[in-house]
């Protein structure tokens, strides 16, 4: 199982547990800034269970975007090790998101939430009948400008929005399920036309 990693910006974002994150393959890194000497009580006790899993950075010094320049090099240290991990950095702070764009271009599975609740994994792994997993599909289809035009990339594009939890036999329901819905039609058993917008 794919190991997901999260860098939280506490001096931008403070949540108060982490539900959702302990039954996963997540790692947890809060970076602190200098000055930052207490952390919310509820979240220390949602992040005991998870022992090893939690790291805690503390900066030494201070500086205009100290805590950002600490996350970059976390991240870059991980993904040097485990290139097949996913890095979710949470933070409102959108200067991280030419990082993300970057680590894309390189193919690092990265993205940046506002908040843990909006992490898409914990969004989509909450799925579990067929309907809900085509519904979060065919919105996001809905939402791609060049969409995938064959059968094998329609089901990685669903493999990826899914994180790769998904067995192939599931990928392949959703995709009979577009069919069926009249999201799309699939033509020689290879093409995939769209026939809703």
């Amino acid at each position: 199982m794919r190991k997901n990693y999260l860098f939280i910006d506490y001096e931008n974002v403070q949540p108060e547990s982490i539900a959702g994150l302990e039954k996963g393959n997540f790692y947890i890194l809060i970076f602190l800034g200098a000055n930052q000497s207490k952390l919310n009580t509820q979240l220390v006790r949602s992040l005991q269970p998870l022992g090893t899993r939690v790291e805690y950075i503390i900066l030494s010094g201070n500086g205009k975007n100290a805590l950002d320049f600490h996350i970059a090099y976390y991240i870059g240290e991980r993904a040097a090790i485990e290139p097949d991990a996913y890095f979710h950095i949470v933070s409102k702070d959108a200067g991280f998101d030419p990082l993300i764009q970057h680590l894309k271009d390189r193919n690092i599975l990265a993205s940046r939430s506002s908040s843990i609740g909006e992490i898409s994994i914990l969004q989509t792994s909450s799925l579990k009948t067929l309907p809900e997993r085509t519904s979060v599909v065919k919105a996001r289809l809905a939402q791609m400008e060049g969409k995938p035009n064959t059968v094998k990339t329609l089901s990685s594009t669903i493999n990826a929005l899914f994180q790769k939890t998904l067995s192939e036999d599931e990928v392949e329901m959703v995709v009979k399920d577009l069919c069926g819905k009249g999201v799309i039609a699939i033509i020689n058993k290879t093409r995939v036309t769209y026939l809703q917008k």
